[in-house]
């Protein structure tokens, strides 16, 4: 009951800001838009330029652009104050209803030892600013789970050696583009979504896309023995796949 009650709430809470969002643009500031639009091509612009001291300046020209335009929102001070409503709601039903912690007592069991644990260095990080790419060199592959903020990530998978079974690159990306190199004789399944951007997925290629989701593989895909599974979403860029 109380998980539906919060489904509901957070369901409401959506649908207001979108409300409020749409008034905003319609009613009170109709150069929304045109803000956030001028902001994106100036951030392009610094990202086309990146050698330059132009191009930087651009693209830093627009990101306070951008931060002053979501700053300056009505929905965006309608989010700030629904997060501190939550949290006020939050914590007045933890002081009505707090956690009660009941006390078992067992006799002594013989502990099992623990299990050993191998951590590993990941290839990525997650970023805010930059790019990433892997090694020129021959290097040791680890599955992939990151997210970025603004940049480009490139994989190159010929300089080094996949396991057997399946290969996972995860990646969420804001703004950048994801250019990804898989060997001919690996099979590829690709899941990606995106708002604007283009693809080229092999043989697949799609100029623009907007707001879309889909899912391409290879005719082996699911009989392989070796095989790459690439899960990629990202608000504004270009995807990548191809053979090397």
């Amino acid at each position: 009951m109380l998980k539906n009650a919060k489904n509901d709430y957070t369901g409401w809470l959506v649908v207001i800001g979108v409300v409020v969002l749409l008034l905003e643009i319609l009613f009170f500031n109709s150069g929304l838009i045109f803000s956030l639009l001028f902001s994106g091509g100036l951030i392009y612009l610094g990202r086309k330029r990146s050698g330059k001291k132009s191009g930087k300046g651009l693209f830093y020209a627009g990101i306070i652009f951008l931060l002053i335009s979501v700053f300056s929102m009505m929905t965006f001070r309608f989010l700030l104050l629904a997060i501190l409503v939550h949290l006020i709601i939050q914590y007045s039903n933890s002081k009505k209803n707090p956690n009660k912690i009941t006390l078992d007592i067992k006799e002594t069991e013989q502990v099992p030892q623990s299990e050993t644990i191998i951590k590993s260095k990941p290839l990525f990080e997650n970023i805010f600013f930059g790019q990433q790419k892997t090694p020129s060199g021959v290097y040791e592959w680890n599955d992939i789970n990151i997210q970025s903020g603004i940049g480009d990530t490139i994989i190159d998978l010929s300089n080094t050696v996949l396991p057997k079974g399946e290969t996972i690159i995860f990646i969420r990306n804001v703004i950048g583009n994801i250019q990804i190199q898989v060997p001919y004789d690996i099979e590829v399944s690709v899941h990606h979504s995106c708002v604007v951007g283009s693809t080229t997925v092999l043989d697949n290629y799609q100029s623009q896309v907007f707001n879309q989701a889909f899912h391409l593989k290879t005719a082996g895909y699911d009989q392989a023995e070796q095989k790459v599974k690439i899960l990629t979403s990202m608000l504004v860029g270009n995807l990548e796949v191809s053979r090397i």
